[in-house]
């Protein structure tokens, strides 16, 4: 699959499976765990299916992993996940900081003073 569906399939997938070897799970502890069928779980990590948000919720869980962890791609480090989640709270902090000094600015003005 080349779209980005298909892409996000393909990750999810290979995710689940790595997790669960991690953890030394079969396919068959691992859907008694997250409270699904074994054939479930072959689907989903031969990417023959899709799962609902519960299902990925309680696999994740299932997994002892946070559930964003299952839509990073393998071939992503943690120096890179960690480089992604800084730049992104960086960009959320100067948001918040912009707001903020409107909002102080306009309250300034409301109250006839000068900025």
């Amino acid at each position: 699959m080349c779209d980005k569906v298909g892409t996000l399939r393909e990750t999810v997938s290979s995710n689940i499976k790595k997790h669960r070897e991690h953890l030394g799970l079969t396919q068959e502890k691992l859907a008694e765990k997250a409270g699904i069928s074994a054939n479930m779980v072959n689907d989903i990590e031969g990417c023959r299916t899709w799962i609902s948000d519960k299902t990925l919720v309680n696999l994740a869980s299932a997994l002892e992993v946070e559930t964003y962890r299952l839509f990073i791609p393998l071939t992503t480090t943690d120096n890179e996940i960690t480089k992604t989640v800084v730049k992104d709270l960086a960009m959320d902090v100067q948001k918040i900081r912009n707001d903020f000094m409107t909002s102080f600015e306009k309250a300034l003005k409301s109250m006839g003073a000068k900025g």
